[in-house]
């Protein structure tokens, strides 16, 4: 099979995909456009895709293909018309599971950082303007105790769930497209409105695509009490930028956390000029063992597709 690996992967990765296959690694941190994708879909056997590069509806035109399988490297899809791609005879895998932990701790991380104000406090003693300890300065918001409410309770919202409950005695409150039992004690409430309306952190963690985009918007940002976070772990398009930027300008929400955003790497100036978010360049699996678990899925998902046995990780 001729591999396309649209991106540099860990070294160990890289070895077994070059060993394993007629590998061609692509140099670069851009990601394939449209145009780009839609040749490679017709020079390789198989792709190792992965966030940034646009396999859109327009990639899949003018088919048949030589590709027959899309392995992601990442559990997210949505840089992936995955309809159209199954349309034109493709598998679509990715890597659930070895992304859990790692986005679930740069989600407590959010949380803390942006209650706190430990950017804040960071970029002020950076910048020399710290005067010393005062007894009300930077005060930010006590975490333990709060309640906290999570939009997703797949595997990555039920870990952040664990973290907040046992670690700072957080209540949990969860939305859910369906009803989800629990091993977290946590309550399953009725809509999203609701939820926002009760948490004093949302914690988003919903899976990216059609289905999520824009979840989170102007009335939902309004629903949200003006001492709530907002923290985003799942992809930057399923909240309403624009909304979201308006509603921390206004102080119609403390402050968010972001490691995700609409239009990655683009960063809006509004957002980077406000003091009441954190923007992180999407660290939520950024550690070598992490990072290496993922290439070993997406890897797996090729190996069998090659060896004709069932994908173990199908989209």
């Amino acid at each position: 099979m001729r591999l396309l690996v649209t991106r540099r992967l860990p070294p160990a990765n890289m070895a077994f995909a070059a060993e394993r296959f007629d590998t061609v690694f692509r140099d670069g941190d851009r990601g394939l456009t449209p145009e780009e994708a839609g040749a490679a879909l017709r020079e390789y056997d198989a792709i190792l895709p992965t966030l940034g590069d646009r396999f859109a509806a327009s990639a899949f035109d003018g088919g048949p293909f030589r590709c027959r399988i899309l392995a992601n490297f990442g559990v997210g899809v949505n840089h992936i018309d995955v309809a159209a791609a199954k349309a034109a005879g493709l598998v679509v895998a990715n890597t659930p599971g070895a992304v859990t932990d790692a986005t679930a701790d740069i989600a407590m991380a959010l949380i803390l950082m942006t209650a706190r104000r430990l950017g804040e406090g960071e970029r002020m003693l950076r910048a020399g303007r710290w005067t010393g300890w005062e007894p009300t300065q930077m005060l930010g918001t006590h975490v333990t105790g709060l309640t906290v409410g999570i939009v997703g309770m797949g595997r990555i919202g039920q870990a952040v769930a664990r973290r907040c409950h046992f670690g700072f005695g957080m209540e949990v409150a969860y939305f859910n497209r369906s009803p989800k039992a629990v091993e977290v004690p946590a309550r399953q409430v009725g809509s999203l409105d609701e939820l926002m309306r009760l948490a004093d952190v949302v914690v988003v963690a919903v899976p990216g695509g059609a289905e999520t985009r824009g979840l989170i918007g102007v009335a939902e940002l309004a629903a949200m009490r003006p001492t709530g976070f907002l923290v985003n772990v799942a992809r930057g398009d399923v909240v309403v930028e624009d909304a979201l930027v308006a509603a921390l300008e206004a102080g119609r929400i403390a402050g968010a956390g972001l490691d995700v955003y609409a239009r990655e790497p683009e960063v809006p100036a509004r957002l980077r000029a406000l003091e009441n978010v954190v923007l992180l360049p999407h660290l939520g699996t950024a550690t070598l063992r992490v990072r290496e678990a993922m290439g070993r899925m997406a890897l797996d998902n090729l190996v069998a597709f090659a060896e004709g046995r069932a994908v173990p990780n199908p989209v």
